[in-house]
């Protein structure tokens, strides 16, 4: 389950019914959201006396997932080596990486005969670099077990589809309309918290088109007061019909456990998503290239402008399709292919629906001065492209160095205690420093390492080791390797700072 404290998420973990056509010779094979019908099990009108009815038909589509995740440990340094007790201090597990085994718990729900199952990306994906997934196992209510192929996710929506098999066709529910849930409405989740299987909770929609303030094409949620848990991430959150009309995805908590606050990945956004991967498709997002700020009060005072309409451009990315129709930093952009930019439907959730390669017509102020621009929306990155874009954007070399990331890893940590990536032309533009530029940027220094104490620290650039200029990870820890084989207690590194000056530092090897 995602879960956060105040505003800020962290990774944790009635309409017409939208179905899923996948293909499948189910023949009279009917969702259960429509079974509800047929038994009358839908509340009446007010308060309901009783979910029992609704749960009874519903529950059957909804399934507990696991994962078992293999983790490799990498080599501990032994302190004693090369003295007189090394022999008795050997190397954990005998010297050499070893691997651990994790799990983890989830929820999901079945929305088609033939056994496609969606949930949360982060349910079935590894946060852990070092771990690899082995096996996702999905359990029905009635205890049966099935082994789970992947079919396809999605990070940017923290969706994923799995598939599972029988020769019986499986009890599925579909998706609704989310954009009719209303404020008040009653609503259920149903689904695994804690490991507790088949676990029913109530509330009502406490709000619609809710923002946690990160930004980002999905940062739109449906806000409920029934109780959500670890453990419920990728579950349903139902409407009184039956629909599906939210996936469980985070909850803002200030201990990890349910306060109420819960918020679930609207359907009109997932639906579209889950029919793509299902089909196997590659999904292509919208992208204009700019670093967004909302237009606050001030901001608006500041400009003349009215408030809470149109986003701040704070900068543009080099290449992309906003930098080509000519936007600047400082311009507001009010409206995209004819739809307003306000808080609720925000920049990035507009240009992430059209499709790329689309030219659409943008407004913006500019100087006070409303204008409109015919663009060619591009294509969004993957999210590891777009973090390697901002990886140092605003950020001050004075600063103190952030903390060696706990799941750091590789022969460079080990010996330098650095963690660095490969330049890329966004990269060095980020650093000041020509596209062409190749090395490595440190992300982050172990303060107490040889290097730290040499003064390198993140954003520092590394174009050379013992004379031979490297341009990736690996050709750093070939050297490395055989510095260490022939003997060598320390390299020599030829680096770069931000404001461009160039020197050669020798950097011993951790103890």
């Amino acid at each position: 389950m995602r879960y956060s404290y105040g505003i800020t998420t962290a990774l944790l973990v009635g309409g017409a019914a939208i179905s899923l056509a996948t293909g499948y010779p189910a023949g009279a094979q009917v969702a259960q959201n429509d079974r509800i019908q047929m038994q009358n099990a839908v509340p009446v009108a007010g308060a309901p006396a009783s979910f029992a009815d609704l749960t009874e038909v519903l529950q059957p589509a909804v399934v507990n997932i696991s994962t078992r995740q293999s983790i490799t440990i990498p080599e501990a340094q032994n302190p004693f080596e090369g003295t007189p007790f090394g022999q008795f201090f050997n190397r954990r597990g005998g010297g050499g990486p070893q691997t651990r085994e994790a799990t983890s718990l989830g929820s999901g729900f079945i929305v088609s005969a033939d056994g496609y199952v969606v949930t949360n990306n982060h349910v079935v994906s590894p946060p852990n670099q070092r771990a690899e997934l082995e096996e996702v196992t999905v359990t029905l209510p009635d205890g049966q077990e099935y082994q789970a192929e992947v079919v396809g996710t999605d990070p940017s929506s923290d969706l994923a589809v799995l598939k599972i098999n029988r020769t019986q066709p499986f009890p599925f529910v579909n998706f609704g309309d989310s954009a009719e849930a209303r404020v008040g409405d009653w609503v259920i989740a149903i689904g695994n918290p804690f490991g507790l299987g088949g676990t029913v909770t109530s509330g009502i929609v406490s709000a619609v088109s809710r923002s946690t303030g990160q930004g980002g094409a999905f940062d739109r949620f449906i806000q409920t007061d029934a109780a959500i848990n670890r453990g419920n991430s990728g579950g349903p959150l139902f409407d009184m019909q039956g629909n599906v009309i939210g996936i469980n995805n985070a909850i803002l908590s200030p201990s990890g456990g349910s306060v109420g606050i819960g918020l679930a990945i609207p359907a009109e956004d997932a639906a579209p998503i889950v029919r793509a991967l299902i089909a196997g498709e590659e999904i292509e997002r919208g992208y204009l290239g700019v670093q967004i700020q909302p237009v606050d009060e001030d901001i608006a005072e500041a400009l003349g402008i009215e408030e809470g309409v149109g986003e701040l451009v704070q900068g543009v990315q080099p290449g992309e399709a906003a930098e080509g129709a000519g936007l600047q930093p400082g311009d507001v952009v009010i409206g995209v292919n004819g739809e307003t930019v306000t808080p609720d439907n925000t920049l990035s959730r507009i240009v992430a629906n059209i499709a790329p390669g689309t030219t659409v017509p943008l407004t913006f102020i500019r100087d006070g001065e409303r204008r409109r621009v015919n663009l060619t929306v591009g294509r969004r990155p993957s999210e590891e492209e777009l973090l390697q874009q901002n990886m140092f954007q605003n950020e001050d070399e004075a600063m103190p160095p952030p903390d060696m990331p706990e799941d750091g890893d590789g022969l460079m940590e080990e010996l330098l205690g650095i963690q660095a990536v490969e330049i890329t032309p966004q990269i060095a533009r980020q650093l000041g420093q020509p596209a062409d530029t190749t090395g490595l940027a440190i992300t982050a220094v172990a303060p107490t390492s040889d290097a730290a104490r040499r003064g390198l620290s993140r954003g520092v650039m590394i174009l050379s080791v013992n004379g031979n200029p490297i341009a990736n990870v690996e050709e750093f820890e070939t050297i490395l390797r055989a510095a260490q084989g022939e003997g060598r207690e320390a390299v020599l590194l030829r680096v770069r700072s931000r404001q461009g000056v160039t020197r050669s530092l020798p950097v011993r090897f951790s103890d």
